[in-house]
């Protein structure tokens, strides 16, 4: 099984200490980086909530932000209250920009509630927080993220499916056509003797040896077996029931793939052959910008 490392999930949970809400964001990167967003008085679970994620989403940039909100008196809600110094700066700011560019206009209650980070919920005492109620909104966020993840990593499966059949449709073409290049160059070879010779026989066995010293540095037989195999186990790798992550392994086997693509391209000496190649080359490519998203 692949996963997406781009999902979102979120959760929440009632305790003793009021309501926690957490949310948790994924995108890709190569190793497993967080930023966990908690408030001023849980910052010292911050390595614990590190690893909850880490043990649920092992790869990708991912962002926790967790809220605790104590409900009001009549349970109806969170308690607001008004971030003060921050007012204040806004106000300043405002009052100097209208000072310095003459603006019209005042700065009222109505324009600085515009500025939606001034009125927020309350925050309860981390001391009243249970840990087992951290951890658990915090996993359940995580793997709200992970069914995501893993939902939108078989559509990704799909389109790599797809580019691996359009690989192997070309590289298919281009073993059809491989014989018929040296056919082309031993006639070709021969009209061009007879040209230059004239009435002079064609030593056939001369020309036999020449044809089969191109054949052998024109081989691309290894190429397309590696080529082949390389495609199988990039297969096989998806279709793993496990849930550990193959972006790296992936990203390795395009990496081969597109090595193997480029011999056979040097070793092409034919037009058309080379018009193959590079369609395989660029399925490649498009296969190498989805295993980046791939954890």
């Amino acid at each position: 099984m692949i996963r997406s490392m781009t999902g979102f999930g979120q959760a929440e949970l009632d305790t003793p200490a009021g309501r926690l809400r957490a949310e948790v964001k994924t995108v890709n990167h190569r190793y497993f980086v967080a930023s966990v967003r908690l408030p001023p008085t849980l910052d010292r679970y911050e390595l614990q909530v590190r690893e909850w994620l880490r043990a649920i989403l092992p790869r990708g940039h991912v962002t926790l932000t967790l809220r605790l909100e104590r409900p009001d008196a009549d349970g109806e809600g969170p308690v607001l209250e008004v971030d003060e110094a921050r007012a204040r700066q806004y106000v300043r700011a405002l009052r100097t920009l209208k000072e310095r560019l003459q603006l019209p206009g005042e700065v009222d209650v109505a324009l600085v509630s515009r500025f939606n980070d001034l009125i927020v919920p309350q925050e309860t005492q981390a001391a009243e927080v249970p840990a087992d109620a951290l951890q658990a909104v915090t996993e359940a966020a995580a793997r709200a993220c992970l069914a995501m993840r893993e939902e939108e990593g078989q559509r990704l499966r799909a389109d790599l499916e797809e580019r691996l059949d359009a690989i192997g449709a070309a590289l298919e073409r281009v073993v059809e056509r491989a014989p018929a290049r040296l056919l082309a160059e031993r006639d070709r070879l021969r009209r061009a003797i007879a040209e230059l010779a004239q009435d002079v026989e064609v030593d056939e066995e001369r020309l036999a040896r020449e044809i089969a010293y191109l054949a052998e540095r024109w081989d691309i037989s290894e190429e397309t077996v590696r080529l082949r195999s390389h495609m199988e186990l990039f297969r096989q790798l998806m279709a793993e029931p496990g849930g550990e992550p193959v972006g790296k392994r992936l990203g390795f086997l395009a990496q081969e793939m597109h090595r193997e693509a480029n011999t056979i391209g040097s070793k092409a000496n034919d037009a058309a052959i080379e018009h193959e190649v590079v369609t395989i080359k660029n399925e490649i490519e498009r296969l190498r910008e989805q295993i980046e998203n791939v954890e």
